[in-house]
């Protein structure tokens, strides 16, 4: 941008590139609703009212709010590359993210966040970074990357950077643990934010994790959680993903004094959400439904997120700032109907403009590194009884409960008459060889098997069964596909998603994912499974840091003694 010429036209020495005439202008600094003409140069905000232009555009007196910002969002999480995940959700109003790629980090290490920077580049919708600072998420586990305070020194001055990823080793932090210690200090001493990931602390470990520099949170569950928090200091991000929801009890939270310090954001959000419910604009609007003043509402989704990053040219209609705009039906439906990015056109009516071009996807490293003596997962029976992972309805923890185990032959094997199937992570990132094999209790599957890539947060293969050889069919159909998920029923696939980006992304449009995942569900439901999306709740069984009962390529752990445990009894 030349900004000297920005002034001149400012200063109405020069005309306009475009001027926006009749328009209804929500201020985000003094909540006022203004009747304004907006004079917009080389992409950025000049000046209101009376301005000489090359071209204008009468809005018919529509609403002109800021462009919506998502403060922390895992694209990884949309199965989608960043193209067409710009595609999802730029004509739904969203035209900043800040997201912390710590999936593909778990996976691919710096190779993995620098092919995020480089796909950023281009792109209509304003991308940043945090820096994943916790890769892995535990010793418990084998990630393809560990990432040392220096590993995140050598990227710490990218213009995308802007601040350290939610600290998840809120232990750690509380412990004083040097090496999590120096990863803050090198954020702090380039003064850039330190995203918070501290369920349910309160208290005094709560005092400890803030004192250490901490600054917001997205954990939060209860207004009574989110209001301690926020006297200790830390902005707190109202969580609406796919697996999470948070909005409805901590909307309580908001009030005309505690507003300036809450954002909105989606965390993790699958293709179905994105496409059946929407995006920040949803959230926005589901507020606003439940009572919340809009302009408070739209401010917690633009100047909120940008004050607390400094990223002082986004988040407002401001002379200075980008000429992101969304074009609003009205206040009580908040439909949008039209998205500006940089001052252009892109969008209309849910969709990208048909002449708006994206960056080609760019070609991903290798992330399938088995080992070549096969998968082998029989289970010798050591006893008769088994450590069992029971799942919870619409939760991602699990119980830890004690079963008899069946036994054939001297082999522990799985029994779909009591709904206990076999449950096993195999290493794909370093080719050890190693497989955690265990037992799961609530998918009701009869037959086959079902098998993904995508498993938090390490990401290795992970396949629930009922007989060894489709388990085996199923880890190698994702290897085929270079990553992904299927459904295999008598030693073949019914339904595949190849995601061939690190084993977690696809560069094909967000609906097409949907439609694969559509028919993934379906094909399970057809073998008995009885989970409304069982994927979702096969790619969390490998988290060992949520309770009570996990899988890792290490074997089974007890979160609440954060130990790895035998799979039998005594």
């Amino acid at each position: 941008m030349d900004r000297q010429r920005l002034i001149q036209v400012a200063r109405g020495e020069c005309p306009a590139d475009l001027v926006l005439t009749n328009t209804r202008i929500v201020n985000v600094f003094s909540g006022e609703i203004e009747s304004r003409n907006v004079a917009i140069s080389q992409g950025h905000i000049a000046g209101f009212d009376d301005y000489d232009a090359i071209r204008t555009m009468d809005m018919d007196g529509s609403l002109l709010a800021p462009g919506f910002i998502d403060p922390h969002v895992h694209i990884e999480s949309a199965m989608a590359c960043i193209s067409e995940f710009t595609r999802a959700i730029l004509p739904l109003g969203t035209t900043s993210v800040i997201a912390d790629p710590h999936e593909i980090a778990n996976v691919l290490g710096l190779s993995g966040i620098r092919y995020m920077l480089n796909s950023a580049e281009g792109q209509l919708l304003n991308i940043w970074f945090t820096l994943p600072s916790c890769v892995p998420a535990t010793d418990m586990e084998t990630a393809g990357a560990r990432l040392e305070a220096r590993d995140l020194l050598s990227l710490i001055d990218e213009n995308r950077i802007v601040g350290l990823g939610e600290m998840m080793n809120f232990p750690g932090v509380i412990a004083g643990a040097p090496d999590v210690l120096k990863k803050i200090e090198i954020v702090q001493n380039h003064r850039k934010a330190l995203d918070g990931h501290a369920p349910g602390l309160t208290g005094k470990p709560l005092y400890a994790y803030a004192s250490a520099g901490i600054t917001s949170d997205h954990e939060c569950t209860s207004a009574r959680e989110a209001r301690q928090k926020l006297r200790a200091g830390m902005h707190i991000m109202i969580r609406e993903g796919t697996g999470a929801k948070n909005l409805k009890q901590l909307l309580p939270l908001v009030t005309e004094r505690t507003c300036h310090r809450v954002m909105w954001c989606t965390d993790d959000r699958h293709p179905h959400d994105l496409l059946n419910e929407g995006h920040i604009n949803a959230m926005i609007k589901d507020a606003v439904r439940s009572g919340l003043d809009p302009v408070m509402a739209i401010r917690m989704a633009t100047l909120n997120p940008s004050e607390y990053y400094g990223l002082k040219n986004v988040g407002a209609i401001a002379p200075g700032r980008r000429a992101d705009l969304v074009v609003l039906s009205d206040l009580s439906e908040l439909r949008v109907e039209q998205v500006f990015s940089n001052g252009s056109l892109v969008a209309e009516n849910g969709k990208l403009l048909p002449h708006i071009e994206l960056p080609t996807t760019i070609p991903a490293p290798a992330s399938m590194h088995l080992s070549p003596n096969g998968v082998d997962l029989a289970i010798a029976a050591h006893g008769d009884r088994i450590r069992l992972i029971d799942l919870i309805t619409d939760q991602i923890a699990t119980r830890q409960v004690i079963e008899r185990a069946s036994v054939s032959k001297g082999f522990a094997v799985a029994d779909p008459q009591r709904d206990i199937l076999k449950l096993a992570v195999v290493e794909r990132h370093r080719g050890t060889g190693n497989i955690g094999i265990g037992f799961v209790r609530g998918f009701g599957l009869k037959s086959g098997a079902l098998a993904s890539s995508v498993a938090h947060d390490s990401h290795n293969i992970i396949v629930v069964g009922v007989d060894d050889r489709d388990m085996q069919a199923a880890v190698s159909d994702i290897v085929s596909m270079g990553g992904g998920i299927t459904a295999v029923q008598a030693g073949r696939p019914l339904a595949r998603l190849p995601l061939p980006i690190a084993g977690l992304m696809s560069a094909e449009p967000v609906q097409k994912i949907r439609q694969c995942l559509d028919e993934l569900i379906q094909a399970s439901h057809a073998m008995g499974c009885r989970l409304t999306d069982p994927f979702m709740s096969l790619s969390f069984l490998a988290l060992p840091v949520i309770p009570e009962l996990k899988l890792t390529d290490k074997g089974l752990v007890d979160v609440k003694r954060f130990e790895i445990v035998p799979l039998f009894v005594e």
